[in-house]
């Protein structure tokens, strides 16, 4: 369902990509500059074209992506995908966070130690 197009609102693109839910959260992004292009900040009304880089920033993850095509219109996720090419780099550091994550003890630990849990941490204290 990729819609080819001369001309689009990058806010409006981002959100046919899925980086975003709503538009006005696209536009509030590229305010706050967490979207730029060669390192600059960008307005949401600035023009998407095809070939440009842009640095996304979603939450805490820094995507570097390169648009292959243009949009209009949301569609399923796997046509999101097809809008834009995630550069290497960018997939090298998104997947050296996820291991980073998996190696950290303390993100499979939620709140506070159950009865159970003190029980075992205790006979292993004890030896």
């Amino acid at each position: 369902m990729v819609t080819h197009t001369d001309r689009i609102r990058l806010d409006k693109w981002l959100w046919a990509a899925r980086f975003f839910k709503t538009r006005s959260l696209a536009s509030q992004a590229m305010e706050l500059g967490r979207v730029r292009i060669d390192g600059e900040r960008i307005k949401p009304a600035h023009e998407a074209k095809v070939g440009e880089m842009l640095d996304v920033q979603v939450g805490d993850h820094r995507l570097q992506v390169v648009i292959r095509a243009l949009s209009t219109q949301r569609g399923p996720a796997s046509a999101a995908r097809e809008l834009y090419l995630e550069t290497s780099d960018s997939i090298a550091r998104r997947k050296l966070r996820e291991e980073q994550r998996a190696a950290e003890p303390a993100q499979s630990t939620k709140g506070r130690p159950t009865k159970r849990d003190r029980r075992e941490l205790g006979k292993i204290l004890r030896g």
